[in-house]
């Protein structure tokens, strides 16, 4: 069993920057593949980055990629979501995901555990 607790989300401007912290529990964090997905208002839930377990190739979305980067920290069971020149599209609840092994897939359905949430406000 794996919980997961997203902080650092907020209201920024256009141009902003903010970063997203998930801190996991349990001692084995290193075994799961780490996810950041994001669901806009009235929208369905969407990829967002991706980290391997050893932190090395990260996968990004195209809206997102060059903005965003995903970075892990194994040591404090720590994955991180650093979000720059953040644009009102990118309004959303964040949600993190960990996978046990395999790649650093982008399908919401491959993830194991999710996070409640932290809500992230762009305004223009």
């Amino acid at each position: 069993q794996v919980q997961l607790v997203e902080s650092g989300g907020g209201l920024v401007q256009a141009g902003g920057s903010l970063r997203l912290s998930c801190a996991a529990s349990g001692r084995t964090f290193s075994s799961y593949a780490m996810g950041w997905f994001r669901q806009p208002p009235g929208k369905e839930r969407e990829f967002v980055a991706a980290v391997r377990r050893t932190g090395g190739r990260p996968n990004y979305a195209d809206s997102v990629r060059g903005r965003f980067t995903i970075s892990r920290d194994n040591a404090k069971n720590t994955v991180y979501l650093q979000m720059n020149s953040l644009k009102p599209g990118d309004t959303a609840v964040y949600y993190c995901a960990a996978k046990y092994i395999g790649e650093a897939s982008a399908s919401p359905v491959e993830y194991d555990y999710w996070g409640q949430g932290t809500q992230v406000t762009v305004s223009s």
